[in-house]
């Protein structure tokens, strides 16, 4: 069958349909309308023939939705992973969040973007595929995890469960760029102690607020030791997003001509495959030693921060000349006519999505490309209609070289 004639085979109205019942389940983390979202997905995946199933984990609190097309043997399998659960709706929304709405040239709702676009756009692919009459030879594996907002936990049940395949595509919204590398996520606590004074006699005080004002901006700036390339380098980042400075452990605040001895601050590091999380909190203990130096008498202490039941999210790294990357690549070029953007790409390089799980857990090969991405988690939350139609050609032209027709 002729790949360019299955290009214009989709049914966009049917596709821009489907994903818009997608978005109208709330389907937030840890609800009954993320539990109802899989029961449909797994629901749908048995409509269209394939073999379907729901994986219960956490005490059978929550299940993945998993399915499997069988191909007649001799193709390499491929594996799509994309997440269920959703971002909680903020304030400055115009449209419904959860209307499904479409216009001429968006598709509205929370997490369309952040990924049931995404979703939707490996179902329809197969979808379409089947209803041309195509038979694979390699296996086609859909899976729909939830928890990936609390670390990854459904993908890594589906890992324990032997979900597994040649190759992946993780569906993470990148504006269909091909995402080869992105760092792993560290949180983590620092707090400052210094020695209070009245403001009359501040000269004679440690200043705590005085030094985190010194000390942020430097963790802002910092990159870790250890970088195999300045690639890799790219994607180490420090930040700090929290900040509390006041009198005491307990922050007490109704005090403010006294001097403040005592700031917590959280934080997040990212850094890149072979770098180590033990090497990022060397590298921002170094950092916190030099403070202490500039501001003597302040101690300074440093803790990861670790979430009970929410794993750590590792980095994921590709050969740019992985057979899933060239591939995906000129399924790109032949939908688009034109090189997709390929390697560590921002903002994308910094976050953290389930094929590091893939990646770290199975050694499989994979990319992360998908639908959404520059109006992510954001009031009305969108996706241009025309990349999410041109990821369903891009994954329909994808599977056909990773799996074959029969």
């Amino acid at each position: 069958m002729d790949p360019k004639s299955l290009i214009g085979a989709i049914d966009e109205k049917s596709c821009l349909d489907f994903l818009s019942m997608m978005v109208r389940q709330k389907s937030h983390s840890q609800t009954e309308g993320e539990r109802e979202l899989a029961r449909i997905m797994a629901r749908q995946m048995e409509a269209i023939g394939l073999q379907s199933e729901l994986q219960a984990f956490d005490n059978g609190e929550r299940f993945n939705a998993i399915g499997r097309l069988k191909g007649t043997g001799g193709g390499k399998s491929l594996l799509f992973n994309g997440h269920l659960d959703t971002n909680p709706v903020t304030e400055g929304w115009t449209v419904d969040p959860w209307g499904g709405l479409v216009d001429d040239k968006f598709i509205y709702g929370i997490g369309v973007s952040n990924m049931k676009a995404g979703d939707a756009a490996y179902f329809c692919a197969v979808k379409t595929l089947l209803d041309a009459g195509v038979k694979l030879k390699g296996d086609v594996t859909l899976t729909y995890v939830v928890g990936e907002l609390q670390g990854g936990v459904g993908t890594l049940a589906a890992i324990r469960n032997g979900v597994k395949a040649d190759y992946f595509i993780n569906s993470e919204p990148s504006d269909l760029a091909a995402v080869t590398m992105h760092a792993a996520a560290l949180s983590f606590v620092i707090e400052l102690t210094g020695d209070t004074r009245h403001l009359s006699k501040r000269e004679q005080s440690v200043d705590a607020i005085a030094a985190a004002c010194d000390l942020i901006p430097r963790i802002n700036a910092m990159t870790f030791s250890g970088a195999r390339s300045g690639v890799h380098r790219s994607i180490n980042r420090g930040h700090v997003g929290v900040v509390h400075g006041a009198l005491g452990r307990e922050l007490e605040e109704w005090r403010p001509p006294q001097v403040a001895d005592f700031v917590r601050i959280r934080g997040s590091a990212r850094y890149a495959p072979g770098q180590t999380q033990e090497g990022v909190l060397a590298d921002l203990a170094a950092e916190l030693t030099q403070l202490e130096t500039r501001f003597p008498g302040l101690k300074a202490k440093l803790v990861p921060e670790m979430i009970e039941g929410r794993p750590l999210m590792p980095p994921f790294e590709v050969s740019p000349t992985s057979r899933i990357v060239t591939s995906i690549n000129a399924a790109y070029e032949a939908v688009r006519g034109e090189k997709q953007p390929t390697g560590a790409i921002t903002p994308t390089r910094f976050y953290g999505t389930d094929a590091g799980h893939l990646y770290h857990e199975l050694g499989m090969e994979g990319i992360v490309c998908g639908p959404g991405g520059r109006y992510n988690t954001m009031p009305d939350e969108r996706v241009d209609i025309v990349d999410y139609l041109d990821m369903i050609r891009v994954y329909m032209l994808t599977i056909l070289d990773i799996c074959e027709v029969a």
